[in-house]
């Protein structure tokens, strides 16, 4: 049987046309076929996790048993009313849950060259779905544990691979429902345009920077031997690269999920035009982003508030951006290069709020037109882009990496 990547290639999205085309007619006519939905989430599972990849298809079924086992025993404990709400079974479901992920995370560092046995395509994004259930079961957001329902959001199979990460109770109330018919007409347009604009971003744009002008680039910045115009000509069409692969495969994600009727949201909303780095955290891979706002950076906050850890409420903001941007470097890998990424986003926040405050205090005497507006945009796009040559591990080739002789 042959092996998918999703969104790989042409004969992908022939599979998904024909799949999910009597879907679309139940949904035009007020049913949605949630047996049929079912079974063809089954099939790409089996097109992405079969074939070759047959092993880290068996690492996805039980890694699916244990997190609905974990979540199951944790909303029966919490769900009931009068349930004492125990902060040391809440840290430890969330630990449990995230374990698999970093034992796939650290497989690499303690042995290199070799991966998880228990790793698979897109375990992190379903391990964040599974902690935000976890925190919004203890919080009382989500009342009830629907087994069945709770398979599916995890298993989504449009966004299985990378995202973008939804919400249990978003997922939920449209999966529950059918659109009224003029609803659904304007999410089979708007998902329509979102997967020919994918085909753009990622297979047109995307292959010029990332395939044709990046490795000429590289390899002249290598031969160049040290600094020069080379690398930041690299720096920019590797920042292209990377926005317009990832954007376009987040755009298939979410047009497919429109045409079955569900409104994933969106994972990219015009990054690189951003003010300044807090903006643009709130338009790039949003729905991660707003993850580690929301059940990291948010909760960061409130122990440390809670606690009297530190004095100042700036110096709690402070530390606690750095310690979640420095965790999402982690996240991405443990090598020098994810984990400065991780510091340099961090600390940018922290200067960053700190100059609108200054802004805010002494805004009489600082300017603010287009002109400043246009410089912002200039310099966040280039203090994102030298992130992303940071990030690209192209600096570690370049310096560190051994020479052939």
């Amino acid at each position: 049987m042959r092996w998918y990547i999703p969104y790989g290639n042409p004969t992908y999205f022939i599979w998904l046309a024909l799949a999910i085309i009597p879907l679309m007619i139940g949904l035009l006519y007020g049913r949605r076929f949630r047996g049929y939905q079912t079974i063809i989430s089954l099939f790409f599972l089996i097109l992405t996790f079969g074939g070759p990849n047959w092993k880290t298809g068996i690492s996805l079924i039980s890694y699916l048993v244990y997190q609905m086992i974990l979540v199951g025993l944790y909303s029966r404990y919490r769900q009931p009313k009068g349930s004492p709400n125990k902060g040391w079974i809440f840290v430890t479901a969330v630990v449990l849950a995230i374990v698999p992920l970093v034992i796939v995370k650290l497989t690499p560092l303690f042995t290199p060259g070799r991966q998880s046995i228990i790793g698979f395509m897109g375990i992190s994004y379903i391990t964040f779905k599974v902690v935000q259930t976890i925190m919004e079961t203890r919080d009382g957001m989500i009342k009830e544990f629907h087994p069945v329902l709770f398979g599916q959001f995890l298993l989504f199979f449009p966004t299985i691979s990378s995202g973008p990460i939804d919400r249990y109770r978003r997922f939920e109330a449209d999966y529950a429902k059918v659109p009224e018919r003029e609803a659904y007409l304007d999410m089979i347009q708007k998902g329509v345009r979102y997967v020919f604009q994918g085909f753009l971003y990622k297979f047109i744009l995307a292959y010029y920077f990332g395939t044709i002008l990046m490795p000429q680039l590289q390899q002249q910045a290598l031969l160049a031997h040290g600094f020069s115009w080379n690398i930041v000509g690299y720096m920019y069409a590797y920042s292209m690269d990377l926005f317009f692969d990832f954007a376009g495969y987040s755009l298939f994600a979410v047009g497919i999920s429109y045409l079955m009727g569900i409104k994933t949201p969106m994972n990219f909303n015009q990054p690189f035009k951003s003010k300044n780095i807090k903006d643009f955290w709130n338009r790039w891979h949003m729905t991660l982003s707003f993850w580690f706002r929301d059940y990291i950076f948010m909760r960061l906050v409130f122990f440390c508030m809670k606690h009297h850890i530190f004095k100042s409420r700036t110096t709690t903001a402070n530390v606690c951006y750095v310690i979640n941007m420095l965790i999402m470097g982690f996240w991405h890998g443990e090598t020098w290069f994810y984990i400065t990424y991780g510091l340099y986003h961090g600390f940018a926040m922290v200067i960053n709020d700190t100059w609108l405050k200054f802004k805010k205090k002494h805004q009489k005497h600082i300017p603010h037109n287009k002109l400043t507006e246009l410089f912002a945009i200039f310099l966040t796009f280039n203090v994102v882009c030298f992130s992303f040559l940071i990030f690209s591990g192209f600096l570690n080739t370049l310096f560190f990496a051994p020479k052939p002789y």
